[in-house]
């Protein structure tokens, strides 16, 4: 039982990352009804920024305090994403209001490959690393419960918290702000947002810079578990399944579904693997995915679509 639970909490903590992940895809897409496949680039771009400005900062200025140079870097990896959000807003998204969605998604196709080249440049392509002062060491629960306890990652720990307090906030300022209502008017109806007042091209900024927000604190804590590294883009397609299991349209189904995702595919990796194989974590998002699209396309909180003819 104490490794169940061992492997449980272990899903829920990287089921947290994920929704985080989710839920830049579901504030673009319900803001301006764009499906950002750009969002793992993001996640990538804004690793590095971070990554390489806190190695920069204390040269620049001369001090050698851990704290000071990540809160910095952490001010300038932020400023650097909403700089490319009002690039994004005023070079391709301005350009193609009312486009088809299938125009929109190219755009952000396009956006990826450039992030990635344009991060290359910017910041080299070796491995970095970040280290913001997380515990490494592991922390033992329940000895007198379960014999052994639960072996749980403090750094796993804290991670988990910090997203699902993002996450809540975020959700908090989508639904209770009139900012976030503008959001969903812009996301409903472009023209007719437009046609209250609404500025369209103000409030797609907003909800860039706000998924950037999300991408950089993402790329803060994968970066400081695995390495800043190319590959960190595809950590963060591993949203994209999220993002159907839950709705396109769902912040909750967003939280859910990365949790899900996160639990099913440790428990499927330790109690399936060594009959299948192995590898399981690698493709059982996706397969879930697969199976969702095929009995409920729309997701578990998602908008079912109903056209009339």
């Amino acid at each position: 039982m104490g490794f169940f639970l061992e492997t449980l909490l272990g899903g829920l903590m990287v089921g947290m990352l994920y929704s985080l992940i989710a839920l830049g895809f579901v504030l673009i897409y319900k803001a301006s009804g764009v499906f950002n496949f750009a969002q793992g680039a993001m996640v990538l771009f804004a690793a590095l920024a971070m990554a390489r400005f806190s190695e920069w900062i204390p040269h620049w200025l001369g001090f050698e305090s851990l704290l000071l140079a990540n809160l910095l870097a952490f001010v300038a990896a932020m400023a650097v994403m909403v700089l490319v959000a009002w690039l994004i807003e005023r070079l391709a998204l301005s350009k193609l209001v009312n486009q088809e969605h299938i125009t929109l998604l190219m755009a952000t196709l396009g956006i990826t490959y450039f992030l990635d080249g344009l991060g290359q440049t910017l910041f080299g392509n070796d491995i970095y690393k970040i280290d913001v002062g997380m515990p490494k060491d592991p922390v033992i629960l329940l000895e007198s419960t379960f014999e052994g306890g639960v072996l749980v990652s403090k750094e796993d720990m804290i991670a988990a918290l910090v997203a699902a307090a993002l996450v809540l906030v975020l959700s908090l300022f989508f639904q209770k702000t009139s900012t976030g209502r503008a959001l969903r008017a812009v996301a409903d109806d472009h023209q007719a947002a437009q046609s209250i007042g609404i500025p369209l091209n103000r409030i797609w900024v907003i909800v860039w810079s706000v998924a950037g927000f999300a991408a950089l604190v993402a790329g803060i804590i994968w970066g400081s578990k695995l390495g800043v590294q190319f590959s960190l883009s595809l950590v963060a397609l591993k949203a994209l399944p999220v993002v159907i299991l839950g709705g396109l349209t769902s912040v909750p189904g967003a939280i859910i579904g990365g949790l899900l995702i996160g639990v099913g595919e440790k428990l499927s990796e330790i109690y399936l693997g060594p009959l299948l194989g192995g590898g399981i974590e690698i493709w059982f998002a996706y397969v879930l995915a697969l199976v969702f699209l095929l009995v409920r396309p729309q997701g578990l909180f998602g908008e079912k679509i109903i056209d009339r003819v």
